[in-house]
C-alpha cells in the first residue's frame, strides 16, 4: 500500500502521491471510474482536480462519489475576484457531486500584481474563500505557482494551508526553483504538495506531443528513470506528489509509490548528470 505524510498544521494526512484530475479528462466514464477505484485500492486518498482541466470535473465527480468520504479532494479556482471565484466553486462543487473540499486553491498565481494581490484584495478571491470556509464548503485554503517570488509574497500575505509548486529535479539542479518556496512553507507548517515531479523538459518538437497531449512539457516517460525522479521529489521535505495528468504515466508512480525508499547520492549524482542535457521546462 501507499504510505501517507501529515500534510502541514491542517491534521490531515494524505497518500504520498496524488490523483489528478486530469487522468480521467476526456475519458469515457466506465474508464474513469476503473482507474479511480484502482488508484483508491492501492491506497491513494488525495485527489487533485481544477475546472480548467477539460472535463476532469465531470469524469470524476461520478467516479469519486462512493469513496468521496474516506478521500481528501482538492479543487482551484483561476478567478481573481469574489464573484467569479463564487460562480466556480458553486459549479465545483456540483460537478464533483460533493458538499465540501477538504482544500480550494487559488490556482496558479504566478504574478504578484495580477494574481496575488488581485485575490487577497477586499473585492478578491479569497473574500470567497473565507465565507465558503465559514459555511463549511472548503476546510482548508491553499494556492498553487509556479514562480518563487509570487509564492513567497502569497505567503507572507495570507496564512496558506498548503502550497502546490514543482518540485522537479531537473529544475533542482539547473536553478534551485523551490529551495526558498519549500523552507518558507515549513517554516509556516504548510502543507507542501508537489507538481511536476516527472517533468523532463520543454518539448523539443511538435510531433513528440502527440504521445502526451496532456502533457505541455515533455515528460521522463522511461520507466525506470520516471521512477526514479518521481522518488527524488519524493525525497524532498514534502507530503505528496501528483503525477502527468497522462494515464500511462500516473501508473507508472502507482507502481512505483509502494516500494518508496529515499534516493541514494549515487541514483542523485544520476538524476543531475542527466538533467545537464535537459532544457529546464520553465527556462526562458
Amino acid at each position: 500500500m501507499i504510505s501517507k505524510r501529515p500534510l502541514g498544521k491542517t491534521g490531515k494526512e494524505l497518500s504520498i502521491i496524488g490523483f489528478g484530475g486530469l487522468v480521467v479528462a476526456n475519458t469515457k466514464p466506465l474508464a474513469a471510474a476503473a482507474i479511480v477505484a484502482e488508484a483508491v485500492s492501492k491506497g491513494i486518498n488525495y485527489f487533485d482536480v481544477a475546472p480548467s482541466y477539460f472535463d476532469a470535473e465531470i469524469r470524476l465527480g461520478p467516479a469519486l462519489k462512493s469513496f468521496r468520504t474516506n478521500c481528501f479532494l482538492a479543487c482551484k479556482t483561476g478567478k481573481r475576484d469574489k464573484a467569479g471565484a463564487k460562480e466556480e466553486l458553486d459549479n465545483s462543487l456540483k460537478n464533483l457531486k460533493t458538499d465540501h473540499f477538504d482544500l480550494y486553491q487559488l490556482h496558479a498565481i504566478n504574478d504578484i500584481e495580477t494574481d496575488v494581490k488581485a485575490a487577497l484584495s477586499k473585492d478578491g478571491a479569497i473574500q470567497t474563500f473565507l465565507e465558503a470556509k465559514k459555511n463549511g464548503l472548503i476546510h482548508h485554503i491553499g494556492f498553487s505557482s509556479h514562480n518563487p517570488q509570487a509564492a513567497l509574497f502569497a505567503m507572507k500575505e495570507f496564512d496558506f494551508d498548503t502550497v502546490l509548486f514543482p518540485v522537479n529535479f531537473c529544475c533542482h539542479f539547473q536553478s534551485s526553483l523551490e529551495i526558498e518556496v519549500l523552507a518558507e512553507a515549513k517554516k509556516r507548517n504548510m502543507g507542501i504538495l508537489a507538481l511536476k515531479a516527472m517533468a523532463g523538459q520543454k518539448w523539443q518538437n511538435e510531433e513528440d506531443k502527440k504521445s502526451f497531449p496532456k502533457c505541455w512539457y515533455e515528460p521522463v516517460s522511461d520507466p525506470q528513470m520516471a521512477s526514479l525522479a518521481l522518488r527524488w521529489t519524493l525525497s524532498q521535505d514534502i507530503t505528496a506528489a501528483i503525477p502527468p495528468g497522462e494515464e500511462k504515466l500516473f501508473k507508472i508512480a502507482l507502481d512505483a509509490a509502494p516500494q518508496f525508499k529515499p534516493v541514494s547520492q549515487s541514483e542523485t549524482d544520476t538524476l543531475e548528470k542527466y538533467s545537464a542535457g535537459l532544457q529546464n521546462i520553465f527556462s526562458a
